[in-house]
């Protein structure tokens, strides 16, 4: 069997009797993209950090049963969210923080995370939970992180933002985001949106309005915002607004070596490509937004592959 090294954007390749698994490292309609995720770090959020025991510890001592690993209501999600944002994000590593630490505007940071490690991650909270929720200092944090990344080839930004509560500096938010409209426009930062997502019966939802309701000369809009009834329902949200503003173009085109439309995709792509290809294909192309990927597809039970060096030592 030949062995072909997977070309960006693909990350895996499976071929068996012309059946063609492909998954995709990263989503390619989202060129450059940068993704970060902060996670309300107020007070407020000290039950959802809480960990509790899905099971009770008593009744499985008695019965000799591995008791279920604890958990608090946040780390699912988050770990929901990192997974699926990392499909979007140019290397698959997230800046993962806790923002209104502290006096309300500390940031605390996770670090990049890897999305495909999740299961390794826990997410406690803060070590300093806030007083206030200052979303101000956090859009900072990222803008400075996003230039950063513009040196390193980020060609797009997109930070979400989850909070369960008011935001106590919303004039500094809107002074903040017209200040990162004037360096996009400027072509100082890349092009950059925010997701703003709120959790439960705090939120003051027309706050939340205002602030992504806000226009720019040149760019439009830079926030969305959504409201989940509880922290439940976060991820699945968040992944619905990224993917409304963050993809480019729907859909996409795969063909064959001699040019055959072999599948088309109307919607947006899903992360694992299947098709199939007629016997005695050595490659296939993924065209998407004016961009078209070539990927070599290993032959099976022939060892005559002139053009691929990589087969030549297998």
């Amino acid at each position: 069997m030949g062995h072909e090294k997977p070309v960006e954007p693909f990350s895996d390749l499976h071929v068996e009797e012309g059946h063609v698994t492909a998954t995709l490292l990263h989503d390619p309609t989202v060129e450059g993209l940068d993704m970060a995720l902060y996670m309300d770090g107020s007070a407020s959020m000290r039950e959802e950090y809480e960990y509790k025991a899905k099971s009770n510890r008593f009744l499985d001592w008695l019965f000799g049963r591995k008791p279920e690993p604890m958990s608090n209501q946040v780390e699912p999600q988050v770990r929901w969210m990192l997974e699926y944002l990392a499909t979007k994000d140019r290397n698959g590593l997230l800046r993962t923080a806790y923002w209104a630490c502290g006096d309300g505007g500390g940031i605390e940071v996770l670090g990049e995370l890897k999305g495909s490690d999740v299961k390794e991650h826990l997410f406690p909270g803060p070590r300093n939970m806030g007083t206030r929720t200052n979303l101000a200092p956090a859009i900072r944090d990222y803008v400075e992180y996003l230039k950063a990344q513009a040196k390193l080839g980020a060609k797009r930004g997109c930070a979400v933002f989850v909070t369960d509560g008011q935001i106590h500096d919303q004039h500094e938010v809107e002074e903040m985001s017209a200040r990162v409209a004037k360096e996009v426009l400027a072509g100082r930062l890349p092009r950059t949106n925010f997701v703003l997502v709120g959790v439960g019966g705090d939120v003051n939802e027309e706050q939340l309005e205002e602030i992504a309701h806000q226009e720019f000369k040149g760019i439009g809009h830079l926030w969305c915002h959504r409201i989940a009834e509880e922290i439940g329902q976060v991820a699945e949200l968040v992944a619905v607004l990224v993917d409304e503003n963050m993809t480019v173009a729907a859909g996409g085109t795969i063909t064959d070596d001699k040019g055959r439309v072999v599948k088309q995709y109307e919607g947006r792509l899903p992360a694992v490509l299947e098709f199939d290809v007629p016997e005695g294909t050595r490659s296939f192309t993924l065209e998407v937004n004016g961009q078209r990927f070539t990927q070599p597809i290993p032959e099976d039970d022939d060892h005559h592959d002139d053009d691929d060096d990589d087969d030549d030592h297998h």
